[in-house]
Order: structure tokens, then sequence, then C-alpha cells
């Protein structure tokens, strides 16, 4: 069942994001991932949405390939490299 990765992203240090986003991606297509918004700044139609949050989705084949992701060694190169500059919530759902 395809299962997509949906991320609430506030920036603290774009530089260091800049540099993340490339591994980040190389990480997710290496495991099926497809973005599907990536720096998108929703449209709010009930609660809020902090000025400067970004939000990502990626879908993935399924559950396990997105967990695969996170847990991959070239995701946590990524992550190394962000190092502090984000901060987000970050969540695993199934798709209907």
């Amino acid at each position: 069942m395809t299962a997509y990765v949906i991320s609430e992203v506030e920036i603290r240090d774009p530089a260091a994001v800049e540099q993340y986003k490339p591994l980040a991606k190389a990480a997710a297509l290496a495991c099926g991932g497809e973005y599907l918004a990536r720096d998108a700044v929703p449209e709010v139609l009930e609660g809020t949405f902090e000025p400067g949050q970004r939000l990502v989705i990626i879908r993935f084949p399924d559950a396990d390939a997105a967990r695969r992701w996170y847990a991959s060694p070239q995701y946590a190169e990524a992550l190394q490299i962000a190092d502090g500059g984000l901060n987000r919530r970050l969540f695993i759902v199934d798709g209907a």
C-alpha cells in the first residue's frame, strides 16, 4: 500500500538546508520515493501554519520503503549536514 512521508519544516539555517536537500532527495529516490510537494507553503483553511514553515510530501511504494529511506545511511548523511538547520515534524501515513 502506498505510503506518504509528510513533514512540516521550519528552516533555521538556509545554507545548511540547501546542502541537505539534494542528499535527502537522492536518498528518497533510491528507496522508491517521489516528491509530490517540496518547500510548499500551503493555503491554510483551518488551524495555523507558521510563517517560515514549509511542507514536504514524499510518496513511497509502501511504509517499509519510507522507513528504509529514513533509516538509510544516505539519509543519515543528509541529516548530519543539516545538523540543526531545520526543525520539523515528520510522519509516515498509509494511503487509502
